[in-house]
């Protein structure tokens, strides 16, 4: 694996924004910029390019055994400028095989021979079985050279045990629940950075998948109802009549629909009466495809209005155990969820035209899924539904790669939870991982943020996924302001949805959308190290007021919050965003214009970690 402490510099002129890139970039991404893949505005490249491909996947699961076995149909697009001579695959239930190397957890019960590839054709002549080669996770196939521009018809049959413990994002949730991820081998990402994906699943670091279709047909026993991926073709012919109107009713109203309640689980009478259902979706321009099922589950929907200009809604599904008394609210912060990221942060219409959220044993999100435990407080089931949900715009409507960059898509989950979960309850602060952040600051587990997700030991595993990147993201948007920071978020957003977009692009479509060469501010906060650490060196007196002088200990730059305690008993706020500290000063002078006597300053924000602040109250004499 590479690090990116071995760097170049690359210094060019931005397009728009009319200033000098600063930051150091590795290798692989220069090419892209000479290949013309990417360009130096953040935009995609005049040559950029993705491959893609269909789906028709054929699934037969019986709950029992917990057997799946299954039929997978490709026609996979080279759309890149090379010759392909040989195919990879991503084999992800091999967490499970025995031998596999992993990093979760996986008990001994639950290991098992992994997934039986008993058959592959490649344009529809059979391949010798011994050709493909299986290493944990991933299995490559060699193949006659695959033009650039050319198609080729893969079809895979495939058989394998889902776990019935050891919940990593999958298996069985209870008897008669399941949550099947990830149960079909699908082909690697081919890009123009790294070429074939090859980093092995070991169950820590997450996902990267391409853009594609999806047909699906899932086969399962009489009574089990499924949720999944992509729209329901024919739920008329799997689920009786009335419940099918209730999914139709929902689709079209405000309000809660229980679909399933507690007197249709004791009639037994949900699915069609025949010994098994065979249920059909579609899924178009996805990056992956999942279902969850049980025979237990209630089921409320809503739908609301996402996008004013086109009328569209989206529905949302809440799938639970009667059990467990949280969920039934767990409708109502979905639905709001939605609302939110719709018209409030990141002010973006849903994608999709449903999301699920599915009562599991994970905090784990898929296109249009989200397999959520339940939990005791209800502070945190607004959170956890928020940051799950929030994560269908990253990374899966903006394709990112989550197995080097989980930043790229944790972070924002992470800033969209802080800010959207007080629009669900106003009395709600979430501070998830900021004081982690502080006091891990400057660490040995404390790297820069641009370090690959594989490679992140201790403490950084977390803070550099989730709250240091999503404080970066909150400090540019206070140092912005709402209005700009929106704009260039949706210039990034606009150029790079159903793509592949890496750091660099994310930073220079900022640059390009706000106007505003924000380098000094990317390299110090995601690619340097550095301790958090800001106090009060002096407070005094001058003609009209006082003078605050504030040393910031490190190179990173973080926003200014004063608190100004008078003598009379009243209290003053003062901000200062990042800007403060743009040119590289150590320490910055703020002006309180008052005719007030000050009796003490103390320094300090809910989202600024500072790791020392032994230093931020400065009583004045």
């Amino acid at each position: 694996m590479k690090r990116l402490a071995v760097l170049s510099m690359l210094s060019v002129m931005s397009l728009g924004a009319v200033a000098q890139h600063t930051l150091p970039v590795a290798a692989e991404f220069q090419r892209a910029y000479k290949n013309n893949t990417r360009a130096l505005s953040g935009a995609p490249g005049t040559k950029y390019w993705q491959n893609t491909a269909d789906y028709e996947l054929k699934v037969d699961f019986s709950p029992a055994s917990r057997i799946i076995k299954g039929t997978v149909d490709i026609v996979y697009k080279n759309n890149s400028p090379d010759a392909l001579d040989e195919i990879w695959f991503k084999l992800y239930p091999n967490l499970y095989k025995k031998g596999t190397p992993r990093v979760s957890k996986i008990s001994e019960s639950d290991l098992n021979e992994g997934v039986k590839i008993t058959g592959i054709t490649v344009n529809d002549k059979a391949v010798t079985e011994g050709s493909w080669v299986i290493d944990g996770t991933n299995m490559h196939l060699p193949v006659a050279a695959l033009a650039p521009g050319k198609s080729m018809k893969l079809k895979l049959t495939y058989a394998y045990v889902l776990n019935e413990g050891s919940h990593v994002r999958t298996g069985q949730v209870d008897k008669g629940s399941y949550f099947v991820a990830y149960f079909f081998p699908r082909i690697a990402v081919y890009d123009d950075v790294d070429g074939w994906n090859k980093y092995p699943y070991l169950g820590d670091a997450e996902f990267y998948n391409d853009f594609c279709n999806f047909k699906a047909e899932i086969t399962v026993p009489k009574g089990y109802v499924l949720w999944a991926t992509g729209d329901l073709l024919n739920a008329k012919t799997v689920l009786n009549k009335t419940i099918a109107e209730r999914i139709s009713l929902a689709e079209r109203v405000d309000s809660v629909v229980n679909v399933i309640t507690d007197a249709d689980l004791k009639k037994q009478e949900i699915t069609k009466d025949q010994p098994f259902n065979t249920w059909k979706f579609d899924a178009r321009n996805v990056a992956d495809f999942v279902f969850a099922t049980s025979n237990h589950y209630l089921w409320k929907s809503s739908s609301l209005e996402v996008d004013p200009k086109t009328k569209r809604r989206t529905r949302v599904d809440a799938a639970f155990n009667p059990k467990h008394k949280d969920y039934y609210e767990v409708i109502d912060f979905a639905r709001k969820s939605v609302h939110s990221m719709s018209y409030d942060f990141p002010k973006w219409p849903f994608p999709y035209a449903h999301e699920t959220v599915f009562d599991g044993l994970d905090q784990m999100e898929y296109p249009m899924m989200v397999n959520d435990n339940p939990v005791d407080k209800r502070e945190d089931a607004i959170t956890l539904t928020v940051h799950e949900i929030f994560h269908t715009m990253f990374p899966f409507y903006m394709g990112i790669n989550e197995t080097k960059y989980g930043w790229m898509d944790e972070g924002w989950a992470t800033i969209g939870e802080w800010l959207n979960s007080p629009l669900i309850d106003t009395t709600m602060v979430d501070e998830y991982g900021v004081q982690p952040t502080a006091s891990s600051s400057g660490s040995k587990n404390d790297t820069p943020i641009m370090t690959f997700t594989p490679d992140l030991k201790g403490s950084g595993s977390f803070t550099n996924s989730y709250p240091k990147p999503a404080l970066g993201y909150l400090f540019v948007k206070d140092y912005l302001g709402d209005e700009l920071f929106t704009k260039a978020l949706h210039h990034y957003i606009e150029s790079w949805k159903g793509k592949h977009p890496v750091p660099y692009d994310y930073f220079y479509s900022m640059n390009e959308g706000s106007g505003k060469n924000m380098d000094w501010f990317w390299k110090r906060w995601f690619f340097e190290e550095g301790v958090t650490d800001m106090g009060i060196v002096a407070v005094d007196a001058a003609a009209d007021g006082y003078v605050v002088k504030i040393e910031n200990k490190s190179n990173k730059p973080m926003p200014v919050y004063l608190t100004l305690n008078y003598n009379d008993g009243s209290t003053a706020q003062l901000h200062e965003t990042i800007g403060v500290w743009e040119k590289g000063d150590k320490q910055i002078s703020l002006t309180v214009k008052t005719n007030k006597k000050l009796k003490k300053v103390i320094l300090g924000g809910t989202y600024v970690p500072d790791r020392n602040t032994a230093d931020n109250s400065f009583s004045v004499k």
